[in-house]
Formats: C-alpha cells, sequence, structure tokens
C-alpha cells in the first residue's frame, strides 16, 4: 500500500538558477535564502525519507479543459525559457517516471468528476516550476508532473488532489509532494520591476498582498489548513500563482480540511519581482494526516 510521507510548498523563483554573484548582485549583496533553504530540503529531509517518488504541482503548465499527468518512463534533455530565456538556457534535466501511478492518478481523477489525462507524448514541453526544483532536489527518484487547469475552480483542485492521494494510496509508492509556486503573485510594471527585484518583503507588490500571504503563513505554522481553504475567496482578491491550485491540490491529497500538518519554514519570506517566494514543509503528523493538533 502506498502513501504520501512528506509534502511541501517550494519556490521555484529563476533567481535561484542564477550564479551566487548574480543572486547576490540583484540583492543588494546577499545570498537569497530559498537556495540553502532547497539545499536543507535535500538534506534534511529527502535524504532522511528517501521517497520512491517526488509529484510536481505545477504552476506553468496550464491545460484548459482537462487537468494532466505526465506518463513518461523518461524525460531527458536541455531546457530553456520561453519566458527568460537569457537567464535559464540548456540547463540539463533527467527525469524517470512511474506511467502505472500517473495512468492510475489520471482514472482515479476522471472517475471522481475532475476529467485527467495521462501524456507520455515526448514532445511534450516542460516548465521551470518542475525543472528548478528538480535541479536542487533530485536524488534519482521517480518525478511526475501534474498540470494546473486554468478552468478549474478551488473544488476542482481540491477534488482531483484527493484523487491523487486515493492513487497513490492504492499503489507500491512512497510519494512526498511538492507544489512548486508562490502565493501572492502579481509582478511590478516593466518600468519599475528594476527598482524590485532585490528579496526583501517590502518590494511585495501591495502591503495588503503581504498581509494576506502572513495570515496563511500563520495558518500553515499552525496546522490550519481549513481556514486556508474556506478563506480561498477572500485570498483570490491577491492573485495566488495558478489560483493557488498548487496548493489546493496539495492538500486535497493530504484530507483538505481535516488536515493538520504543520508547516515548517525552510527559508524567509521573500519577494522575486512583486511575487511571494517561500519554502514551506509539511512533515506528517504521527497519526496521519488529518490527526488533530
Amino acid at each position: 500500500m502506498g502513501e504520501v510521507i512528506g509534502a511541501g510548498l517550494v519556490a521555484h523563483a529563476p533567481t535561484i538558477m542564477m550564479s551566487p554573484e548574480g543572486r547576490r548582485a540583484l540583492n543588494e549583496g546577499k545570498e537569497i535564502s530559498l537556495v540553502p533553504g532547497l539545499q536543507r530540503l535535500r538534506r534534511e529531509v529527502l535524504d532522511r525519507l528517501r521517497p520512491d517518488t517526488v509529484i510536481v504541482f505545477d504552476t506553468h503548465w496550464f491545460t484548459t479543459v482537462e487537468f494532466c499527468v505526465t506518463a513518461h518512463a523518461l524525460r531527458e534533455g536541455l531546457y530553456t525559457s520561453d519566458e527568460l530565456p537569457r537567464g535559464m538556457r540548456q540547463v540539463p534535466y533527467r527525469m524517470r517516471g512511474n506511467p502505472q501511478l500517473a495512468q492510475s492518478i489520471a482514472a482515479e481523477a476522471t472517475r471522481a468528476g475532475v476529467r485527467t489525462s495521462a501524456i507520455d507524448d515526448p514532445y511534450l514541453p516542460i516548465h521551470y516550476p518542475t525543472v528548478n526544483i528538480h535541479h536542487f532536489l533530485d536524488g534519482r527518484e521517480e518525478w511526475l508532473s501534474v498540470s494546473c487547469c486554468q478552468t478549474a475552480e478551488s473544488a476542482d483542485f481540491l477534488d482531483i488532489g484527493r484523487a491523487i492521494g486515493e492513487a497513490i494510496a492504492r499503489s507500491d509508492r512512497r510519494v512526498v509532494l511538492l507544489a512548486s509556486g508562490s502565493m501572492s503573485h502579481r509582478f511590478w510594471p516593466l518600468r519599475e520591476l528594476a527598482r524590485h527585484e532585490a528579496s526583501d518583503p517590502s518590494h511585495i507588490r501591495t502591503p495588503e498582498a503581504r498581509a494576506a500571504d502572513h495570515e496563511r503563513l500563520g495558518w500553515f505554522a499552525a496546522g490550519d489548513h481549513a481556514a486556508v481553504i474556506e478563506s480561498m475567496p477572500e485570498f483570490l482578491k491577491y492573485g495566488p500563482e495558478a489560483r493557488f491550485g498548487h496548493y489546493l491540490m496539495m492538500v486535497g491529497a493530504l484530507g483538505g480540511t481535516r488536515c493538520r500538518a504543520r508547516g515548517e519554514r525552510f527559508s524567509d519570506y521573500e519577494n522575486a519581482t512583486g511575487t511571494s517566494q517561500v519554502h514551506v514543509w509539511f512533515e506528517r503528523p504521527a497519526n496521519g494526516w488529518a490527526a488533530a493538533g
């Protein structure tokens, strides 16, 4: 019987792929906390848990009429970002997959009323919320990516997350879930952007967005996922990345409003050109994801 052994909300900001010198140049001579945070996650968490499979909820893989999950036995190549080709170019990646688990996820989600397809097309594009995180966290596990359907609403994200959890339970895999994306996610206009590239959270696009993020970080720390889920209509006003679908899919697989896993920060709360960036790890409670606080 399979199980989810850990989960995290992780930041994939392009700055993590810059050289240390480049990162410091953008950040007033200081290192951003996201890079050492990912290194700690690999060393202190994944090396300890030793998952068979990592599933990434990818906020840049937008689908329209359904959700999709990668079903390749192997994804391999060089990645150049169409969004930022100057900074992310010819990044090598090699990811083993699990076609059987992907097919099971697609079937379970579709049965639950959320149309989902398993895709193994060798020409399927890959996106940097997967590539960047894989670059830092890969330990030669199987890696699958799940799309964020751009027509989906919060209930849809929770439902597919629940189906993913059920498919994992019927598998023989020990799985880590990674919600790869930010919280509030609005950029500064181009002519102002260069003045807001440092990591200090004072550069987050608005004080109101910053306050909304901090409120949810407090709920994460307390294990109050019900508060996050039930306040989604309010949070959507601040433009969370992919309608916060990456988090909702993750927490749906962990029990939704019943999830009581407390979040541990593995980075500071930081800015990236107006958007929020943070790593939060959710360790599985001893008596299960829906354990009492």
